[in-house]
This record gives structure tokens, sequence and C-alpha cells, in this order.
């Protein structure tokens, strides 16, 4: 098996977590979640959870404090299925790196059209 055991504990919980979100949490505050990554420390006491939401800022923001009230309910999962013997305390974290790859991709764009289009001379 590839990785370490951090690794490939924060790669399980990081699926556990997706899997929970897509068919067992019921909450109509959740949009459209996706858990891009899952930080935990070396003695699996303690894990960062990233997620984006796809939707307005409304509905991260709603997403934001559903994720945290469904906290206990998650970690309580996590325990259940993946047997570990202690159950990393969890911290959800926005993942704005997608919106940061867009905002440069938008910059690149208009620096591209610019160099395209002729320039008046005066």
């Amino acid at each position: 098996m590839t990785g370490t055991r951090p690794e490939r504990v924060a790669n399980a919980i990081r699926k556990e977590i997706s899997m929970m979100i897509q068919e067992e949490l019921k909450d109509p505050r959740i949009g459209f979640t996706t858990i891009t990554k899952v930080e935990i420390t070396p003695d699996l006491r303690y894990a960062k959870v990233y997620y984006t939401v796809l939707g307005s800022e409304k509905e991260r923001r709603a997403t934001e404090v559903a994720l945290k009230n469904a906290k206990g309910f998650i970690r309580g999962g996590i325990g259940d299925k993946l047997k570990l013997r202690f159950t990393p305390e969890i911290t959800f974290k926005v993942d704005k790196s997608i919106e940061y790859a867009d905002k440069m991709n938008q910059l690149f764009e208009k620096l591209r059209r610019e160099k395209e289009t002729p320039k008046e001379e005066a």
C-alpha cells in the first residue's frame, strides 16, 4: 500500500465524509458540496476538512453553518465506519483554491485579449 498511515486515513475520511454528505445528511442548507482535501495530524487526533460549495455566497454561508452543526454526527459516523482507536476532532475549512484559480484564469484571459487587440497609436 502506498503512502503513510496519516495519508491513508485522511483519504478514507475524505471518502466517508463525501458519502455521508451525499447520502446521510438531510440538511437542506447543505448545497452542492465537494470535499476537496483532508489534512490530518501525524497522531491522527485532529483533521482539517476542506470543502467547496457551488453556488452563491449565501449558500456557502448556509452550508458552513450546516456542516458545523453536523460535525458531531459526521465524527460519529467516521468512528463507526473506520474503526480508529481515536476519532479525529474535525474542523471544516472553506477551500478557496478553486475560486483563486478561476480568478487567475480570468486575469490571464483578459491579458490575452488585450494582447490580441491592436492598440491605436496616438
